[in-house]
């Protein structure tokens, strides 16, 4: 079955940075297209950033200049690497992919910016 497991959050102040990792199990990684979102109290879950097969990139206009997405096919690693960080940007963060039709979710790792 498909397992998405995130880690690296944590606490940290304004302006700090931290790297997310999602470890990806079931699928055939170096063809899936993966996605970070993020949900915040009261909030909906929304995309961050997304990354295809090929390498490609987008970001939401609130992270763009201080997120990067990238990944690491040889591990079947999906990475957010999140710089300049703000108050707004608190929230679980969730790793996403697709599979035959059908929608994948991680857990979700916490991210807390505060001073």
């Amino acid at each position: 079955q498909v397992q998405l497991v995130e880690s690296g959050g944590g606490l940290v102040q304004p302006g700090g940075s931290l790297r997310l990792s999602c470890a990806a199990s079931g699928i055939i990684f170096r063809f899936a297209a993966m996605a970070w979102y993020r949900q915040a109290p009261g909030q909906e879950r929304d995309l961050v950033a997304g990354i295809t097969s090929g390498g490609g990139t987008n970001y939401a206009d609130s992270v763009k200049g201080r997120f990067t997405i990238s990944r690491d096919n040889a591990k079947n690693i999906v990475y957010l690497q999140m710089n300049s960080l703000k108050h707004e940007d608190t929230a679980v963060y969730y790793c996403n992919t697709g599979r035959d039709g059908m929608n994948y979710w991680g857990e979700g790792t916490l991210v807390t910016v505060s001073s």
